[in-house]
């Protein structure tokens, strides 16, 4: 039997699934915790990946590693990192963001060269930033990796030459999936006039080289483009996305390009595109809300359960860390509603459900903007797993909605994106993805749900001003 792991390197844990190539069945799974904060050592990653990789990865034929985006590892001349990677939640570069949307002339031509409209998330972000406060540590800059780039280079040795994909590189701010090249002149902009090196960008089935142990180490890429490849992506279909962040996506034929900065024109690690809409706040808005009302989020399910849909007229707009879509980058959470009828603990948990799932279904109608058309939406992370969660989604969205059978489909879309670069054919293996759940909608609570999306709606625009 042919051994293949894929590895997910998230925000929070690294976890590793070993599959048989041939069908994509598991075989086994391991994983170990990253250290908290939105600034961490990139060691600390590899750290990771060596513990939960113990005793596994010497037994397998490739591996691939699908990693969070757009996080900043800067690396000096001997290969060493200079600074805590910069992740995709710190917000200290939104200003910087700004700055770069208009010394370009705007949102439009930042659209028109990479797809999308920088945001404090992005790579390009974190350069100028990390330029104008420690322009002594910028100046030590050799190379600029990003998470998975860092852990696939490690995995093939200090003196591999350091590689990317098309998926992971379209969500730096400085490559154009349209060109399916760097904007240099970009990274200089960003990085006031200096020029690191940058990884080279391989194809989606291409290998990247081998580990010493002499597996085939494949392109990796990032772990929305990942989750897609592992859920076997086909057109129309749009995933939502429900981990501490919230993901709407679609596969899409050819590149786009949003000038409101709502969607990302981001590639997929296929050859095609995938737009998508990122939201800072989910599953973690269902834990905060549990903590508040000291209970476990079974505990919070329950007293959601209790309240009516609307939550008598509560609504909680969803913004803890601030927020990417809406652009609101230093707003909190904020209760709208409240009288003495709406001050219970099951009003609130209801209206933390309700505000995570009209939050994501708002990315889902920028999707629709740009002209994606839904023929089955697919729900998918940690919030998934909840029946209620299933529920309001369908509810809300006014749409019927399926739930694939829970996995790791980061680790497993790199698993994958393995096998396809050991196979060398010329389309990925088809593992089957099964279903777990599939909830309709009736008219009336579709109605129900539009109440709801409208009194969010409202709470929402009176915010902005």
């Amino acid at each position: 039997m042919t051994r293949v792991a894929g590895v997910d390197s998230s925000t929070q844990s690294c976890k590793i699934v070993v599959c048989d190539a041939a069908t994509g069945a598991v075989l086994e799974r391991a994983t170990a915790p990253h250290p908290g904060g939105t600034a961490v050592p990139a060691e600390a990653w590899w750290d990771a990946l060596c513990a939960a990789g113990n005793g596994l990865l010497d037994r397998v034929d490739a591996i691939a590693v699908g990693a969070q985006q757009h996080g900043m590892v800067a690396l000096d001349a001997d290969g060493t990192p200079i600074r805590d990677a910069l992740l995709w939640n710190d917000i200290r570069s939104a200003s910087a963001a700004e700055e770069l949307v208009r010394e370009l002339g705007g949102p439009q031509p930042w659209a028109d060269a990479v797809g999308s409209v920088p945001v404090a998330a992005f790579t390009v972000t974190k350069l100028r930033w990390f330029a104008d406060h420690e322009p002594h540590l910028a100046d030590r800059a050799r190379r600029i990796l990003l998470p998975h780039d860092y852990l696939t280079w490690r995995l093939r040795g200090p003196d591999a030459e350091p590689v990317t994909d098309r998926g992971d590189a379209s969500g730096t701010g400085y490559w154009s999936p349209a060109t399916g090249r760097y904007r240099e002149d970009l990274v200089s902009l960003a990085f006031r006039g200096r020029m690191p090196l940058l990884p080279r960008v391989l194809g989606p089935a291409e290998s990247a080289g081998r580990t010493p142990s002499g597996a085939l180490v494949a392109a990796g890429t990032g772990d929305n483009a990942a989750a897609a490849l592992g859920l076997g992506l086909e057109p129309g279909d749009v995933v939502l996305s429900l981990g501490t962040s919230g993901t709407a996506y679609a596969r899409g034929g050819a590149p786009s390009a949003d000038p409101s900065g709502a969607v990302a024109g981001f590639a997929d690690a296929t050859g095609a595109f995938l737009p998508l809409v990122c939201t800072l706040n989910a599953a973690q808005v269902l834990t905060a809300a549990a903590r508040l009302l000291g209970v476990d989020l079974s505990g919070l399910e329950a007293l959601a359960a209790q309240a009516p849909p609307g939550a008598e007229g509560l609504v909680l707009l969803p913004y803890l860390t601030g927020e990417r879509t809406p652009n609101l980058p230093h707003a909190t959470g904020s209760l709208h509603g409240l009288r003495p009828r709406t001050m219970h603990p099951w009003h609130l948990a209801r209206a933390a459900y309700e505000g995570m799932l009209c939050n994501i279904a708002d990315a889902l109608d920028h999707l629709v903007a740009t002209g994606i058309t839904p023929r089955r939406i697919l729900l998918i992370g940690g919030a998934s797993r909840s029946a209620l969660v299933r529920v309001i989604a369908a509810q809300i969205l006014g749409r019927p909605v399926t739930v694939p059978e829970p996995e790791e489909y980061v680790a497993l879309g790199a698993a994958r994106q393995a096998a396809w670069a050991l196979a060398g054919s010329a389309a990925p293996p088809r593992w089957p993805t099964r279903t777990a759940a599939h909830i309709s909608v009736s008219a009336d609570a579709a109605a129900t749900g539009r109440a709801i999306r409208d009194a969010y709606a409202h709470a929402r625009d009176a915010l902005h001003g």
